[in-house]
């Protein structure tokens, strides 16, 4: 570790020159003063980019040269308080910083390491600091810094927030699986741990500054080998839960993984479509199993509930639960656009970064394809339309497995005609009492019944008549309300 820490500060020592994130003391220790730069500084380093701000002990104010300090940090008290307690007890929020004593030239310096936070101003003692070309000034008392202060803590991205500071380099190899990184994109390397980094900094998996290495949260959530030993993240694993019947009465199995999306995805798919339960099906006198669901359907869906999670909303990542009707996909977040919208509409992420990189790793359609093949998929097979429902901070979408139209309910029925509709119309086709019954395996003799099915439709305002003025009722054509 010291290793580590004393390349830091002889990189930091090259600068020879404080800035807005970087500060240098001699013997000044009172314990208020350190607290107000640590604010200070943490605060400057969200406007200079920077995830860690730095206070020096033993560098001289004047001409930056070595001296050495007195300064013993782990002892130093305010009070009868030791001196990092009560910092600490000013701070808010409590962010992190650490005093190390690191020698140079055989004298003593102490690098203190400060974090920054990622959604409010650090105060001490109830009051925001910032640095003033070089000065330690109150932000209220420069509103346009603090404006842009505000404007960081809304622009940077979860996936580009560090999760692990200060990782050594060899350790980057042991917490991510950079082969799995190279399988999906299909790219060959030799071991050149060189070249794998220079990879995996690219991709933003880390980051390298200032002379050190961290994981982002994209490199934890994508390739993590053990998500438990990325704290913040280890409970973003997909749970799956197996239930017996139609309800939570009697759970069969419960289980979490613990890797990384990228590295388990397939795993997953496969674990999920083994609990469900194949139907039998009697074709030209041969028997064949089949899935209850298409695979694809699964795999967009779950791929969604991974991607598209609002991550800054508590502290679970999506539960997959099996009925033997159906199976329900949660996720934290409430989706960025209308439910009625995703067939047509151009997919928003508040994870870009995660999406493009699922995708790019082919672990996910093309953007804008996903929902389609979902549904398109569930009409070949004849099922139910898939239904999606909004709550507060989540969305759920169900899967259903085969009912006979017969057995659908009112509800049922308009939300397949409805989907049934707009991927017609995506597809640069129109919908018509025939492929409407065709959706639903109905004889031509009952196409009375679609009709009154689509009339019910027009009525509820889902659906619209194409060419209303038109006499020719058998060759009427649907498209969407939106349409």
């Amino acid at each position: 570790m010291d290793d580590e820490k004393i390349t830091i500060l002889k990189y930091l020592l090259s600068l020879h020159t404080e800035n807005e994130w970087l500060e240098y003391k001699q013997n000044n220790t009172n314990p208020d003063m350190i607290g107000e730069y640590i604010s200070a500084l943490s605060n400057s380093a969200i406007l200079e980019g920077q995830d860690k701000a730095y206070l020096i002990y033993g560098v001289s104010e004047d001409n930056k040269s070595i001296v050495g300090t007195k300064f013993n940090f782990q002892t130093a008290k305010k009070g009868q308080q030791a001196i990092e307690n009560y910092i600490l007890t000013q701070l808010e929020p409590r962010i992190n910083f650490k005093a190390y004593d690191l020698y140079i030239e055989d004298k003593k310096i102490v690098m203190i390491e400060i974090d920054t936070n990622t959604n409010i101003p650090v105060k001490f003692r109830g009051v925001e600091y910032i640095r003033v070309n070089s000065y330690k000034q109150k932000l209220k008392d420069f509103q346009e810094k603090e404006r842009k202060l505000w404007r960081c803590f809304d622009t940077k991205t979860f996936e580009a927030k560090l999760v692990i500071n200060n990782v050594p380099k060899e350790d980057i190899f042991e917490l991510l699986d950079y082969d799995t990184y190279f399988r999906l994109m299909d790219m060959r390397h030799n071991l050149n741990k060189k070249y794998i980094l220079e990879k995996l900094i690219e991709e933003n998996f880390i980051a390298f500054e200032n002379g050190i290495y961290s994981i982002t949260n994209l490199g934890a959530i994508v390739l993590a080998k053990d998500l438990t030993k990325f704290k913040t993240l280890k409970s973003r694993a997909p749970r799956v839960v197996v239930y017996a019947g139609n309800d939570k009465m009697d759970t069969l199995s419960d289980t979490q993984g613990n890797k990384g999306y990228a590295v388990s995805f397939e795993q997953l798919i496969d674990y999920v479509i083994d609990k469900l339960e194949n139907r039998e099906i009697i074709d030209k006198a041969l028997r064949e199993n089949v899935y209850q669901y298409p695979k694809i359907a699964i795999r967009e869906t779950v791929a969604n509930a991974l991607i598209h999670q609002n991550f800054a909303e508590g502290n679970k990542g999506p539960l997959i639960e099996i009925y033997r009707n159906r199976i329900e996909i949660t996720n934290t977040g409430k989706p960025l656009i209308d439910t009625k919208r995703f067939i047509d509409h151009t997919p928003k992420s508040r994870n870009e970064e995660l999406s493009n990189i699922m995708r790019l790793l082919k672990i996910c359609e093309e953007k804008g394809s996903g929902i389609d093949k979902v549904v398109t998929s569930i009409e070949t097979m004849y099922l139910p339309a898939p239904e999606y429902e909004v709550y507060e901070d989540s969305i759920r979408v169900i899967l259903y497995s085969y009912k006979e139209y017969a057995k659908l309910t009112e509800e049922e029925r308009l939300r397949a005609t409805y989907q049934h509709c707009c991927i017609k119309y995506v597809n640069k086709e129109f919908m018509t009492n025939s492929s409407l019954r065709e959706r639903f395996r109905i004889d031509k003799n009952n196409s009375a019944m679609v009709s009154r099915l689509l009339n019910l439709a027009i009525s509820k305002k889902i659906i619209k008549d194409f060419d209303p003025d038109s006499n020719n009722k058998k060759a009427k054509k649907y498209i969407p309300y939106w349409a």
